[in-house]
């Protein structure tokens, strides 16, 4: 079997699918995106094509290597994003050629279902309790919120107030029964930081995402030694070389590779089997489609130290495949169960996606301060 061709297909809201088609008729599938970078993507693994087509897509491990390291430059958000469809798509080849999921490939499932968690917004205490409640009722057992954008880098006992207030809001509203994680999106400074996490603590935080910016992680550890709630961080690293520093310094006691960007499924396996050696669990990032929720999913299955899976959790249901595969997976009473196809364990509606590709144009919003007009942390 040999790699024929390379397609590429820009999905609203902002994503980017990759097809890799063999001369037997075997198709794998992976999503290589950074979120407002989808044209820049789409030509980064255009650039790989030469270095796959006539190859064999089962040697992974080999054209994984070839890659990354048969280039000068090396790692970043795009060249990782783009060797991630890459390889997501050969394991998705390998395990149709064989008739199994990939999940059995890495070793077989060390676990039945997957748990998930949602997001949960609303600008006021009331509007996030109440949206929490229905996560509730749609039977999760857990979610994220959100620290309120934009933040300076000292803010008056107000501003902690208010994300405090917001936290207690949600924890009175579901209960010691309910786990609910904080995202700070790197937006805190070390300071605010530590004010914030040590005022959280009594409302017991599943994790704490991102105090800090991950490219700062001697803070980070500051910051995990000066509390009792787990620190988490992840989705703006990449390779098992990236993660190396949280590691070592122990900065995060939970990783969370994102496999459309670290590195694919066979890098997020190496980066996940690095945090067991640590006590470290992970828990993917992945407010991408369902392609890449799919990787996910198989790795989780088959990775003992896996915590728990994100999903965006959209009324429209659109990143668990409605619209855009075969078989959109249904999470039920908080969990996805396994699936036994062969692959990624699934298939797209591939005209319906063709007939409402567009250009690829989505652009992150920019945030500024309102009393200056400076740009703030995303």
């Amino acid at each position: 079997m040999r790699i024929t061709s390379l397609e590429l297909l820009h999905v609203r809201p902002r994503w980017l699918f990759l097809i890799v088609h063999t001369d037997e008729g075997i198709d794998g599938y992976g999503e290589p995106i950074v979120e407002g970078r989808a044209r820049t993507l789409a030509e980064a693994v255009r650039e790989l094509e030469p270095l796959l087509i006539g190859e064999d897509p089962t040697r992974i491990e080999h054209l994984w290597q070839k890659m990354y390291r048969g280039a000068f430059y090396r790692g970043g958000p795009v060249l990782c994003s783009a060797i991630s469809g890459v390889d997501t798509a050969l394991w998705d080849i390998t395990g149709k050629a064989l008739g199994v999921p990939v999940h059995r490939l890495l070793g077989g499932p060390v676990r039945d279902r997957v748990r998930m968690y949602p997001h949960v917004g609303g600008s006021s205490p009331a509007e996030i309790a109440e949206a929490a409640k229905k996560r509730v009722s749609d039977g999760f057992t857990c979610m994220k919120m959100s620290v309120t954008p934009p933040l300076r880098h000292v803010e008056p006992p107000e501003v902690v107030e208010r994300e405090v207030e917001r936290f207690a809001a949600v924890r009175a509203a579901v209960g010691n029964g309910i786990d609910i994680a904080i995202d700070f999106h790197g937006r805190v400074s070390y300071p605010l930081a530590l004010r914030l996490t040590r005022a959280l603590e009594p409302y017991n935080p599943m994790f704490i995402e991102e105090p800090v910016l991950p490219d700062d992680p001697e803070s980070m550890a500051l910051i995990a030694r000066s509390t009792v709630t787990p620190i988490a961080t992840g989705e703006r690293l990449f390779t098992r070389w990236g993660f190396s520093p949280i590691f070592e310094k122990r900065a995060a006691s939970i990783v969370q590779p994102d496999l459309a960007h670290c590195g694919g499924i066979s890098e997020g396996r190496r980066i996940a089997a690095a945090a067991e050696t640590v006590s470290a669990g992970i828990a993917p990032h992945n407010p991408l489609g369902p392609i890449n929720l799919a990787a996910s999913l198989q790795l989780a299955l088959a990775t003992p130290n896996f915590i728990i899976q994100e999903f965006s959790g959209s009324a429209e249901r659109r990143e668990l495949g409605v619209g855009l595969i075969t078989e959109p997976f249904e999470v039920k009473a908080g969990y996805i169960e396994r699936r036994e196809a062969p692959g990624l364990g699934i298939e797209l509606e591939y005209d319906s996606i063709v007939a409402d590709e567009f250009d690829g144009t989505w652009t992150t919003p920019t945030l500024t301060h309102t009393d200056d007009g400076s740009v703030a942390e995303w």
